[in-house]
This record gives structure tokens, C-alpha cells and sequence, in this order.
């Protein structure tokens, strides 16, 4: 077993080096946000955050409606409360324990859901950066208002996730910090192959 944990704000990257990882060492990949995600859709759907985390299913993390900007935001909220929180906790540490390794990418891996992995990276950039890779995102699916919008979106929930009570997006005292602002993906990916390679990753 050999579990990778990747966190950062939102539109860092992680969600691509995270892959790009996981498919260079040939692990399994969660992107614990779509956790988050799938339950702020149930909430938006008119079931109780707390009963639609303790219900979860692995198909509901199918529904490509999930990367919408409402939706993201509504998992920013439910990722506030501690109830949830806990009930989606037993899931993610089950996956990284997972034999054949697992790279996983949130906010929380490396501080709460999993303090011991043997490698943790923090992916980052400056919310301006963010804002215009997720306008530019959004915007080619046409679901962009302005970027102006956008970055108010991100900053928002910079503060919501890193201000919370339970489990504040924060770097692991021993992360990798790779600050993705002036890299481009090659070398943002390249750079988290070399960290994790230097944990003993084979």
C-alpha cells in the first residue's frame, strides 16, 4: 500500500497532477471532492446533507452534473459541517488503504484523512491564476458569467475552506508545496512525479 495525498484550493491543478500521478505509478485516484459534491447535489435536491453523506453510493460520484459551479458550491457548504465530515471520513481512508496504492485530492488528505501517507503534496496558486484557468474552464462549457465573478467565487471559497472550524484547507507540515502560478501542466506534473519518486514511490 502506498497512498499519495494531494490537497489545495480550488483550480491549483491538483485534480490533473493528481491524475497524471496516479496513472504514472499505476494507482487508484479519488478526487474526494466529488464527494463533497455529490452531497451539496443531494442538498440541492432537497435531501439533508448529513443523511445524503452517510447514504453515499460510489455511482452518485458518476453524475457529470457534478462539476457545475452551483453544485461547488454547495459543497463548500456542506463541507462544513463536522456531521458530514465524519460520515464521508471512513470512506476516503478506506480507499487509501486500498492495496495497488491510491493517490487521493482534496483539502483535507494529508492533515485529517490521512496524516501518515507516505507522500503529500500541497498544489497551489494565486487566486487570480485559479480564477482565470476555472473562468476559462467554465467559460468553454458555457457556464461562465465574468471572470470578475469568478475570482469573487474563488476567494469565497478560499475563505469558507480555510476559516472552517473542521478541518481547514491547510499544507501538511510535511508537503511538497508546488506553486503551480508560473508552471505550465507538463512541469506541474513533472514536479509531483520527482516528490512522490523521492517518497519511494516506484
Amino acid at each position: 500500500m502506498f497512498c499519495v495525498a494531494i490537497d489545495g484550493p480550488a483550480a491549483a491543478g491538483k485534480g490533473t497532477i493528481s491524475r497524471a500521478v496516479a496513472e504514472h505509478f499505476g494507482f487508484a485516484h479519488l478526487d474526494t471532492g466529488l464527494l463533497y459534491r455529490a452531497v451539496g447535489a443531494k442538498m440541492m435536491a432537497g435531501v439533508p446533507p448529513v443523511e445524503a453523506a452517510q447514504n453515499l453510493l460510489p455511482q452518485d460520484l458518476d453524475d457529470p452534473d457534478l462539476r457545475g459551479p452551483e453544485v461547488a458550491q454547495a459543497a463548500s457548504k456542506v463541507a462544513v459541517i463536522a456531521e458530514v465530515r465524519a460520515a464521508l471520513v471512513d470512506f476516503q481512508r478506506a480507499f487509501a488503504r486500498r492495496s495497488g496504492g491510491a493517490v487521493m485530492d482534496g483539502r483535507d488528505i494529508g492533515t485529517v484523512i490521512c496524516p501518515r501517507a507516505e507522500a503529500k503534496l500541497f498544489v497551489t496558486a494565486s487566486a487570480e491564476v485559479r480564477a482565470k484557468r476555472r473562468f476559462q474552464e467554465l467559460a468553454a462549457k458555457g457556464l461562465a458569467n465574468s471572470l470578475e465573478e469568478v475570482l469573487a467565487d474563488v476567494k469565497a471559497r478560499d475563505e469558507r475552506d480555510m476559516n472552517r472550524a473542521e478541518a481547514p484547507l491547510r499544507p501538511a507540515e510535511d508537503a511538497v508545496l508546488i506553486d503551480t502560478s508560473e508552471l505550465d501542466v507538463d512541469a506541474a506534473i513533472a514536479a509531483a512525479i520527482q516528490a512522490v519518486t523521492e517518497r519511494g514511490a516506484a
